[in-house]
């Protein structure tokens, strides 16, 4: 049985050693029948959710949408605090805004301030890298920042920034309504937390943010990673278990439990 070349590709990418079976594909259909294996992450079925469910999410596309448009205009023209002097533009989020998945940076970088798109760069093709690896694409998943502006030379923002911006993260998250949200790096895991808890310490177990208590994880950033290959297994593991904790609600759901 081949092994998709991308998933080898990005598996490498994180320093994943990626075994294959090297019995002759004639002698493993002999031995068993094939068996496929979906998308750990597939979206349900309708037939397999609650209809109420189902009903109040198709309700809630068509009023969403005006209300995300008018949200990202809002934030294309915000000066709450002095970072939108030198910015070239906002930088908002991408992705499929009904995602159960919200992966959350710190603040944009130069490249992200010119293309107005959150993790590009060498940082976005890492973080792209991890999140297939795990059958999570990136178009399947939801990406925005805590800060919507580049911070000048890419510095750490500044308090007063994150709480200037934060109010628009907590409305796009009311509009997504994810099921979980990972936080990438030390920026944004301590903010969206309100600690100082070293980001090593934060990692492995599941913490709530906002008044919607929404479960949150916690990995490095892939820019750390880029610095430090060593941390990327753990990143691994982080993307593993963020993996099995979406699998695990999405069961909750399919038999009725909270």
């Amino acid at each position: 049985m081949g092994r998709d070349p991308r998933s080898a590709q990005y598996l490498e990418a994180l320093g994943i050693e990626s075994w294959v079976l090297r019995r002759p594909a004639q002698s493993l259909q002999a031995a068993s029948p094939p068996v496929v294996n979906p998308p750990l992450v597939a979206p349900l079925s309708p037939s397999v959710v609650k209809p109420q469910l189902v009903e109040a999410r198709q309700a809630r596309v068509p009023a969403a949408a005006a209300d995300w448009q008018a949200l990202a205009a809002e934030v294309a023209a915000c000066v709450r605090c002095a970072l939108h002097k030198g910015r070239t533009q906002t930088v908002f989020g991408v992705g499929d805004r009904q995602a159960e998945l919200l992966v959350i940076g710190e603040a944009p970088g130069a490249e992200e301030d010119r293309q107005g798109e959150p993790f590009v760069g060498r940082s976005g093709q890492l973080l792209n890298s991890m999140l297939f690896a795990a059958r999570l694409p990136r178009a399947s998943v939801y990406i925005a920042n805590i800060i919507k502006c580049r911070p000048p030379d890419n510095r750490d923002p500044l308090p007063e920034e994150a709480r200037c911006c934060m109010p628009y993260l907590h409305r796009q998250i009311d509009l997504l309504g994810p099921i979980l949200m990972l936080a990438v790096g030390r920026i944004a895991a301590q903010t969206l937390l309100a600690t100082d808890t070293p980001i090593g310490k934060l990692r492995g177990a599941v913490h709530r943010f906002g008044t919607r208590a929404t479960p949150l994880i916690v990995t490095y950033h892939p820019a750390y990673l880029l610095r430090s290959p060593r941390e990327k297994r753990r990143a691994w593991d982080d993307l593993r278990f963020v993996r099995a904790e979406l699998l695990r609600r999405r069961t909750a759901a399919r038999g009725g439990s909270a």
